[in-house]
């Protein structure tokens, strides 16, 4: 492959990650409104469902209050049975009337539970995946932001790094360059102190106390000494 494929591969490479990070991040905004959308259905269905429960709640008001009419005419039919038996008969005839619009009412009331219970039960599981969804969402927002912390630190760590061995090498070269002056320093100190010291052993030998050839007539004492 020349080198002008691998740079257009290099850069379609390049095109094709920041176009998914664009389209990833719009996932994510899109997700996030859609949860938004999703609670707000969810409270529209929790309002729905109180709706439904006191309908519920009224048709078993309704239910509960024929059954009392019911009760109430059985006990005038058997009053009036034995005193007059087309009054027993009204009742009875009240009673079947009564049962009738009951059963009516039974059913309504059954329905009313059924759907509710239903409802309750998808509301259940539709928080419950809402929920989990909510959960990836931020885990993935979580882990996004301390990935891009790593990655930030990481680049600094590096940058740091070289920043350090830079510093440290400058730092050396300072070293040698005094360590040389330092060396340069003693040694012209050391040659003074050498050229101080013959200069006096020169003084002395001149002025006849130290140095210079010792005479014949010393050498000779020296010997006869002996």
């Amino acid at each position: 492959m020349s080198v002008w494929r691998k740079l257009i591969t290099a850069v379609k490479g390049g095109a094709t990650e920041a176009a998914q990070s664009v389209a990833d991040s719009q996932a994510i905004r899109i997700l996030e409104q859609e949860i938004r959308e999703a609670k707000d259905e969810l409270r529209k269905s929790d309002h729905a469902r109180t709706q439904i429960l006191a309908k519920c709640k009224l048709a078993q008001q309704k239910v509960d209050s024929l059954q009392a009419s019911v009760e109430q005419y059985e006990a005038h039919a058997r009053k009036a049975v034995d005193t007059d038996r087309q009054l027993a008969l009204d009742c009875a005839q009240k009673v079947g009337d009564l049962r009738a619009e009951q059963d009516g009412e039974q059913k309504y009331l059954d329905q009313f539970k059924q759907s509710e219970k239903q409802l309750a039960v998808n509301i259940k599981q539709a928080k419950s995946n809402l929920k989990r969804l909510e959960q990836q969402v931020d885990m993935v927002k979580a882990t996004e932001s301390v990935q891009k912390a790593q990655v930030a630190v990481s680049s600094r760590h590096l940058g740091a790094n070289s920043k350090m061995k830079t510093a440290t090498e400058s730092l050396s070269r300072i070293q040698d360059k005094q360590n040389l002056r330092n060396a340069e320093l003693q040694a012209a100190e050391e040659l003074a102190t050498e050229e101080s010291s013959d200069d006096l052993s020169k003084r002395l030998a001149e002025a006849g106390i130290a140095g210079g050839n010792a005479s014949a007539d010393d050498e000779l004492s020296r010997i006869l000494g002996k």
